[in-house]
């Protein structure tokens, strides 16, 4: 029973997770995308997502700290980017450094399932910030299955810093973190952030969007 459950809620994680990635493909070039798979070895780093057909890399080389850790099996069977994970047991921010485009407007997402990974049936609470400023607060206690934020950015430099920060007991993780260019006339702002409120779908559960 626990693992017929364990699939159908990766079901409900693989709709979700994917439904922004077919929209943004229909308006950005995918070479310019910026896709990390948290905690993935060098040793199976690149790799094709099937599902998006969208080339993943390890974060190893984007932040300085971290572990690597993985689901559990019952999970496993979700997006891929959400079968490992990296997770800050030391220190209290630890940061991602990632090369973009000044004066850029990109879509940032940020991608979390604890799966238990590490037994203790503890979801963390931490929060997550972009630059100097805070994005917003990650409840994994709360979440059912998975956690998905959007954000979208427009450059200031040639650099971005997305930031997980400790706040209690619990240790942060992140699962897949990515960022995609979005063209000028896309959600105007001229500078700052504009976050995700609510997304409403018109879809079959895994077939194509429609707008």
């Amino acid at each position: 029973m626990e693992i017929l459950q364990g699939r159908l809620l990766a079901l409900f994680i693989v709709a979700f997770a994917t439904t922004t990635t077919y929209l943004i493909q229909a308006q950005s070039d995918p070479k310019e995308f910026i896709s990390l798979d948290c905690g993935l070895h060098h040793a199976v780093s690149p790799y094709t997502e099937p599902l998006t057909g969208l080339t993943y890399t390890s974060d190893a080389n984007f932040t300085q700290g971290g572990q690597s850790g993985r689901v559990q099996k019952v999970w496993e069977e979700a997006y891929k980017p959400f079968t490992v994970l990296r997770y800050f047991p030391d220190g209290v921010r630890n940061c991602y450094n990632l090369k973009v485009t000044l004066g850029t407007k990109y879509l940032v997402k940020a991608l979390f399932l604890y799966g238990n990974y590490d037994g203790l049936n503890d979801g963390p609470k931490f929060d997550i910030y972009l630059g100097p400023n805070i994005w917003t607060t990650i409840d994994l206690k709360t979440s059912i299955v998975s956690r998905t934020e959007e954000i979208i950015h427009m450059t200031t430099s040639s650099s971005l810093q997305i930031c997980l920060v400790k706040t209690g007991k619990t240790t942060p993780i992140i699962s897949a973190l990515e960022l995609r260019p979005l063209r000028d006339d896309t959600y105007n702002t001229t500078n700052g952030s504009l976050k995700l409120l609510k997304r409403y779908y018109a879809s079959d559960f895994l077939g194509p969007l429609i707008r």
